[in-house]
This record gives structure tokens, C-alpha cells and sequence, in this order.
């Protein structure tokens, strides 16, 4: 019997498995989101009802601020006209709009940063091609155009917004992503590290360390609705590249403790999962558990709606689960989390030990060793050392996959209890290719085991037909889902393209120059096409931006910009390479 149909099997299984186990009450943990929160999912319902679906954003009315007090509005809301179906008519609630909600973009305001130059000295000097480096310019001066400060409205009454006061300048995605968010902040580092703005790249690390100090992990972004979630876990590594540009030991000393707290969240409960190998051996690996089980607020009437064909609200609350914590890994969403990819309420995210989250943690717990030896804490570097070492042995006995030369996730037989020991089977691993296939290349010493080498993982990555014309594809699966093919992202992108690179490998060099050349050619491309540079690449073809998902392409963008400076630093542009398709 084929692989893929095992595996499929397998997936129909565990949906039968939900299906019977559905009277039970969903065990997972909960963290209750404020009242503010929960008064404005019930104005994005009303404004569904009213407005229609046409150009409708569901994040845009959680955004919202209170211009009164909370029960004077809700009191206000509660008298507004009801039609026969409970909806508001337009005037009306436009007029309630204007008189007790206040647009979201009067809540960041902008804030010239403080170590912004047009042209910074020693900026991009392998970039010899006076077109590619006077877009380069270009892209480095959308920094003042995305850096914005929390409003002193919002600091002086914090409990009538939903954003989170943060002390310090913020660097936004751009367009509806209005505030700042986790793993988004590692690229825009790398950019801003590139542009030199080395004391913004600080202010932000701060900002994600006050997260910690207060909720105990970084949430997902800077709003009260994502205080239920984290994302990829990548701070460790953005205070170990600040400090190899600018050696601040003070940063390190401050940020030190709270990694340690970041580090505890990902390795203990409901994200901590206990699996033995074919050999006896027991490993802790971590996987992605939001902690909610209603809507996204975010995101309520789109959740509502895909959950709207399953039958009662256990295994609603299941979905609400699920959708909310491949939120968390940032991939939300992908056929990658499906066990049927064609319908997304088959998301599984917390029965599957991923490949990508695990490499995260391995490079924060190298990257804290490292820290804690820059400050003199021993016995702390020792410790992470070891269990680095640890987690580099559970990643290649669980997730390495010698036949197909790729880590590959792991799908757990059921996920009811985080105290469960999972015996590891073959037919567990997924094997379809995926981007985050090949993110272990990013940590140090991943192809350290001797049956595990970059020439294997190279060609495996090279027959995969992940790799298209513009560059890597995060599936191969065309589904309509923003994290599948055809799009391409910045992230993934640069993790591939620097993993390569670090093997030392020649071969493994000369294939992440010729990424990072596809990735740049089309964003240059799209860029002089369209004058913006946008979240998202479709990668089948050179200057084409991404579709699919739940809100249509954005623009502005952090992270595409920080990975087109990192990657221009690193490989330049010769005065004859063409800069067209």
C-alpha cells in the first residue's frame, strides 16, 4: 500500500476518532479576552449583517477604540433599531460608528525614527547595479513610512483600546495590520540592521520583552485579542543578531530573564509533548496550542461561518481551537494543518508535532547558551546547551525522514491529554514536501548526524518542485489558502536561503544565490509594476504578489522589506545581472 495512501487512512482515522469523542468537553486551556473585546466581536456581527460581505475587514471593528466608557457605549448599542432579522440599519450604525467608536489609525501615530538617513554609510556595498540600488533606497525609506508610537491617548486610558500601550516606536507590517507583531519584528530587524537604524531595532526587542514581563510569552501581536497565542518563537534570535552588529551586553542582560520565561512556555503543558522513538528512547518536542476555543476576534464572522457546517458546538469549539492555534505558527492557514486539504475544518494544528517550531526552539536554546555565556551565567549556558543537544537528537529520531531527505511533521495518534507518551510510527510522519520541511538547515549543526547530510537534504530540496521560478512555494497543494501554492513568503524565503548558506557546502551556496535571486527579481519587478512591496509572492511567475486566504494582498511591507535588504547585503547585485524577468 502507497505511502500517501497510509497516510490518508491514517487522517481519516483521527477524524472519525473527533467525531466520537465530540460529547466530551474540550480540555484545553483558556485565557479570557477583556469585555472590550468581546462588545466589539458583537459590533463586527452587526456590521456583517448591515454592510454585506462586499470589501467587508472583520479585524478592522475589533480594532476600534471607545470614544465613552464602555457600559455608556454598550448601553447606546443595545438601543440602536433592530430590523426583523436583528440587524442595524446603515444609518444607524454608522451614526453609533461616528458618535462612540474611533477609527484605529488615530491610535499608532507616526514618529520619525531617530536613526533613519537617506543614505546610510556602508549601505548595501555588494549592490554595484545603479537601478537595483536606487530601489534599494527606496525600500530602506519605507521605514519612515511604517514606523509609528502608540498614541498618549492610548497610554493615558489604556482600557478603551484593544491596542497594547508599548512603550517604544514600533516598525507595522502596513495596511490592516496596524500594530506590531512577533515574528514579522525577526525580518524587519534584519532590515533595519541592514539600514543601520540599530536603536530602532533595540526599541522593538524592548517592546516584544515588556510582552513577556507581563503575559509571560510574546503574544501573536500587540492587541488584546491575541493574548491567547503566541507566534514562532524567534526573540532569542533577534537580540543575538542586534548584539553581533552592535555588541550591547545591556540589551542581552535585560532580555535574559525573559527569554528564559519564553523558553518555559514552549517546553512545559499543553505545548510540551513526550514521544518515544522505534528504539525505546524517550524525546520533548513542542507543538502549537492556542489557548482559546471560541472565534478569532479578529476574525469572528469568517470563523463563524467555516464553522457553521459542523453540527454542534463541541466540535465547534474544537475548530475554534485549532484555527487559533495554526494562527499561532503563523501559517494560517495551509492544507499543511488539514488532514483533508480541500476543507479547512479538518484543521488539526494541535495533533501535529511540527518540524519548523521545533528548529525555532532549537536556535533559541543555542542562542541563549550563547547569551548567557556573553554575561557570565554559566551554569544557564550548560543547561540550554544540553538541551539543545537534546532537542537536536528528538528532531532526527522523529521528524527525519532518510528516504525522502527532508524533516518531515509528525501527526500524533490523538491529542486529549499533554501527559500521554506517543510511540512513534512511520506512518505518522507526513510526507509531503513542505517549506518548513527544510527550516532545521537554519539551526546550527542540523546535518551534525552522520546519516543526515546538506548534500542529501540539497538534492532532496532541489526534486522536491517546491522551488519555482520566483521562488521557494510553501506547499504543493493549490487550495485557495494564503500559506499554500502558489504563494511564497519572505520568511521562509530567508530561512532556506541563510540555511544553505551556513552548511558551508559550495553546491548548497550556489543554490541559495540563485533563491535569493528569483526572490529579489520579483519583488523588484512588482515593485516598479505597482509602486508597492507586498506581504506575498505567487512564485510561478517573476513579478507577480500573492492571493488567496481571508483578506485580500497587503501592501507596505515589513517583512518583505527586511528580507530584501538582508538578502542584498548578503549577495549584492553585479552592474550586469538583468534586474527584469
Amino acid at each position: 500500500m502507497g505511502k500517501a495512501i497510509i497516510f490518508m487512512i491514517f487522517t481519516m482515522s483521527m477524524n472519525m476518532i473527533k467525531a466520537e469523542t465530540c460529547k466530551s468537553i474540550d480540555k484545553g486551556p483558556v485565557i479570557p479576552t477583556t469585555p472590550l473585546v468581546i462588545f466589539l466581536e458583537k459590533v463586527q456581527e452587526v456590521a456583517l449583517q448591515t454592510y454585506g460581505h462586499n470589501r467587508f475587514d472583520a479585524k478592522l471593528f475589533v480594532d476600534m477604540s471607545l470614544r465613552k466608557n464602555l457600559s455608556e457605549t454598550i448601553e447606546a448599542f443595545n438601543k440602536l433599531p433592530r430590523i426583523v432579522n436583528g440587524s442595524v440599519s446603515k444609518s444607524d450604525l454608522d451614526g453609533f460608528i461616528g458618535s462612540y467608536l474611533s477609527s484605529p489609525d488615530e491610535d499608532l501615530v507616526y514618529v520619525e525614527p531617530v536613526d533613519f538617513v537617506a543614505e546610510p554609510e556602508g549601505f548595501l556595498p555588494k549592490v554595484k547595479n545603479s537601478e537595483v540600488r536606487a530601489w534599494a533606497l527606496e525600500v530602506h525609506s519605507l521605514w519612515k513610512n511604517l514606523s509609528r508610537k502608540v498614541a498618549d491617548h492610548v497610554l493615558e486610558k489604556p482600557e478603551l483600546y484593544t491596542l497594547l500601550p508599548l512603550k517604544n516606536p514600533v516598525i507595522i507590517p502596513g495596511s490592516r495590520f496596524k500594530e506590531v507583531y512577533y515574528w514579522d519584528s525577526y525580518w524587519v530587524i534584519r532590515g533595519l540592521l541592514a539600514s543601520k537604524m540599530y536603536e530602532t531595532a533595540k526599541g522593538i526587542v524592548t517592546n516584544l520583552v515588556s510582552l513577556i514581563d507581563q503575559f509571560g510569552y510574546v503574544l501573536n501581536g500587540a492587541r488584546a485579542y491575541y493574548s491567547n497565542r503566541s507566534q514562532p518563537p524567534v526573540l532569542a534570535a533577534m537580540i543575538v543578531d542586534i548584539f553581533n552588529q552592535t555588541g550591547d551586553l545591556d540589551l542581552v542582560r535585560r532580555s535574559l530573564p525573559a527569554l528564559l520565561k519564553e523558553n518555559h512556555f514552549w517546553n512545559s503543558g499543553i505545548h510540551k509533548v513526550t514521544i518515544q522513538d522505534a528504539q525505546g528512547s524517550n524525546h520533548s518536542l513542542s507543538r502549537y496550542y492556542a489557548m482559546w476555543n471560541k472565534p478569532r476576534p479578529e476574525s469572528s464572522t469568517i470563523d463563524s461561518e467555516t464553522a457553521s457546517v459542523l453540527p454542534n458546538i463541541c466540535e465547534k469549539r474544537e475548530l475554534y481551537r485549532e484555527l487559533a492555534s495554526a494562527a499561532e505558527s503563523g501559517w494560517d492557514f495551509s492544507s499543511r494543518w488539514m488532514s483533508n486539504g480541500s476543507d479547512l475544518t479538518t484543521t488539526s494544528t494541535t495533533s501535529i508535532l511540527p518540524v519548523d517550531l521545533n528548529a525555532f526552539l532549537l536556535k533559541m536554546e543555542l542562542d541563549i547558551a550563547f547569551l548567557a555565556n556573553l554575561v557570565g551565567e554559566s551554569s544557564t549556558a550548560s543547561h540550554f546547551t544540553e538541551a539543545a543537544q537534546n532537542r537536536q537528537k528528538a528532531i532526527n529520531c522523529i521528524f527525519w525522514n532518510a528516504e525522502m531527505g527532508q524533516w518531515l511533521d509528525y501527526w500524533l495518534s490523538n491529542s486529549e491529554t499533554s501527559e500521554d507518551i506517543y510511540k512513534w510510527e512511520d506512518l505518522h510522519q507526513n510526507k509531503k514536501s513542505f517549506a518548513s520541511n527544510f527550516v532545521p538547515l537554519w539551526t546550527e549543526n542540523s546535518c551534525s548526524d552522520n546519516n543526515i547530510t546538506t548534500q542529501k537534504v540539497v538534492q532532496s530540496f532541489m526534486s522536491s518542485g517546491l522551488l519555482q521560478p520566483a521562488g521557494i512555494a510553501m506547499t504543493l497543494s493549490n487550495t485557495g489558502q494564503q500559506w499554500d501554492f502558489p504563494n511564497g513568503w519572505p520568511p521562509l524565503q530567508h530561512i532556506i536561503i541563510e540555511g544553505l548558506l551556513k552548511s558551508g557546502l559550495e553546491e548548497a551556496r550556489t543554490l541559495a544565490k540563485d533563491i535569493a535571486i528569483r526572490w529579489l527579481r520579483t519583488n523588484y519587478v512588482t515593485y516598479k509594476k505597482t509602486g508597492a512591496m507586498y506581504e506575498k509572492y505567487d512564485v510561478t511567475k517573476c513579478g507577480a504578489y500573492g492571493g488567496g486566504g481571508e483578506y485580500k494582498p497587503q501592501t507596505g511591507f515589513g517583512w518583505s522589506n527586511g528580507v530584501v535588504l538582508a538578502l542584498l547585503e548578503e549577495f549584492g547585485w553585479p552592474e550586469d545581472l538583468k534586474n527584469d524577468c
